[in-house]
């Protein structure tokens, strides 16, 4: 069974934001599951919002691709299919909700993240949002 999210990728001096959830070993990116009858970009609103008290811009919302790895720490599911979506941000950010920490997560960091997270920090090199 797959879990079902969306994520945002941020990049920002050629790192990629990550979050840490309360009780978590590893990195994710921000964002989460829709919850019923939300659309992507409602559901990932919402969840920048809760987690990095953050407005995103809907006039630069894009899709970057769909992922799927191994899900880590989520014993119900066996993988995790993750929309990834950039979009420009207003306000000033804060880990909020269940956000213990956000960090920006170079290349040679890649082992801090969560499969799915590193699936999609190659997703954002090969659309040259990160250098190779």
């Amino acid at each position: 069974m797959d879990l079902d999210v969306v994520a945002w990728v941020h990049v920002s001096r050629d790192r990629l934001l990550a979050v840490r959830s309360r009780g978590r070993d590893l990195l994710y990116l921000p964002g989460g599951k829709r919850e019923p009858g939300e659309d992507d970009w409602s559901a990932l609103s919402r969840e920048v919002r809760e987690e990095l008290a953050l407005e995103l811009d809907p006039g630069s919302f894009r899709e970057l691709g769909v992922i799927r790895a191994a899900a880590h720490d989520q014993p119900a599911f066996a993988q995790v299919r993750m929309a990834c979506f950039t979009a420009g941000y207003a306000g000033d950010m804060s880990a909020a909700g269940e956000i213990d920490e956000y960090r920006y997560v170079g290349r040679a960091e890649r082992s801090l993240l969560a499969p799915a997270a590193q699936a999609a920090l190659d997703l954002a090199t090969t659309h040259g949002l990160l250098s190779p």
